[in-house]
């Protein structure tokens, strides 16, 4: 594991003094990260790396922000495109490669781009505006597409919307990338569905709810006419002291070996993890607890697993953490660093 190289990007929003996209150099073995640089973006919210690793594709004001990765990790620009809507706020690639799909939380549009052969972004091929109300009339009351991802068969596109309770699932005709609406994955109201994760084996989905603090699990089967999400479980994600609201579900991430599923909260200000049963699919909590910081909007982990990466977005830092998996509990790890505004973090090794 120490031979090979790991990077962190983070991505912070640019109102104040940040600049943009911040390169961490990490040390897998003592669990711990160095920035090496700043590359200037305009307000990257989320980050995803194409499907060969050699580009990074980054929210920015003006749209999608592209980049070469360099093979020390830095960033050279390429490209940058609109999105013809308000700026997006997450991002995915289909597993060909040729499309990139961003969701808009601010104006519940999913919007899908051609990506070229050079690695840059080409021309939307098309975006859907979400309708419809939702049931909180001071936050949910209307489409808010936080998160648009592929089914791990590629049949599929789900696109949560965190607004009207909804997951919309499209086809996509990848001749002239084209959505079509196939199915609805209709969540209890007011729950606030806000990211979905498909484990390692792609029979089970697994969906994070603002409002309700849970974990919805599904077993997934795509091998029909139509695709068959089946609700198996319900998890939460809160401490005990939050039971009554106050909080909010916000990062949502396996480690790579998709042994265990991780939830960050805000408002109570946690971290949860799950072990996963890989055959049935299930969780088993295995603990719930404070991070020391303010509003943990995202989080990662090192590539040994044993390591937890906290970015908090109020605190204006980023923690990291030793995970004990067989103790239940983490604890941490040296000084907190700091950074203005975290909101967005993608591990990845070069």
């Amino acid at each position: 594991m120490q031979k090979e190289k790991y990077i962190a990007y983070v991505g912070t929003y640019t109102y104040g003094s940040s600049k943009g996209i911040h390169i961490f150099d990490l040390d897998v073995v003592n669990g711990s990260m160095e920035e090496r640089k700043v590359v200037p973006v305009k307000n990257p919210s989320h980050l995803t790396k194409s499907t060969d690793g050699k580009h990074l594709y980054s929210i920015a004001d003006e749209g999608v922000e592209v980049f070469e990765i360099q093979d020390d990790g830095d960033l050279s620009p390429i490209n940058k495109v609109g999105i013809d809507g308000m700026r997006g706020n997450y991002l995915s690639i289909d597993a060909t490669g040729n499309y990139l799909y961003v969701a808009g939380y601010h104006d519940g549009k999913v919007t899908v781009l051609g990506i070229e052969a050079d690695g840059s972004l080409g021309s939307i091929k098309d975006g859907i505006f979400h309708k419809g109300l939702g049931r909180v009339v001071k936050r949910n009351f209307r489409p808010h597409v936080t998160c648009v991802v592929p089914t791990p068969d590629n049949k599929y596109i789900c696109a949560v919307d965190n607004g009207i309770d909804q997951i919309k699932i499209y086809q996509m005709n990848r001749e002239i990338g084209k959505l079509k609406l196939v199915d609805i994955l209709r969540c209890e109201l007011e729950s606030a569905p806000r990211l979905i994760r498909f484990s390692k084996n792609g029979k089970f989905a697994y969906v994070s709810f603002e409002l309700n603090n849970e974990i919805d699990v599904y077993s997934y089967d795509g091998t029909g006419q139509v695709p068959i999400f089946e609700l198996i479980q319900s998890v939460g994600t809160s401490l005990p002291s939050n039971e009554n609201g106050g909080s909010a579900a916000a990062g949502l991430k396996f480690t790579s070996d998709g042994a265990y599923l991780l939830c960050s909260s805000a408002g109570d200000n946690s971290v949860s993890i799950f072990k996963m049963d890989a055959s049935s699919g299930l969780l088993e909590k295995l603990c719930i607890l404070p991070i020391s910081g303010v509003y943990p909007k995202d989080i990662d982990v090192f590539p040994d697993n044993k390591h937890l990466i906290v970015l908090n977005h109020d605190s204006n830092e980023i923690r990291t953490f030793a995970i004990d998996y067989e103790k239940k509990i983490f604890t941490m790890k040296g000084k907190p660093i700091s950074i203005e505004t975290p909101n967005c973090i993608l591990v990845t090794k070069i």
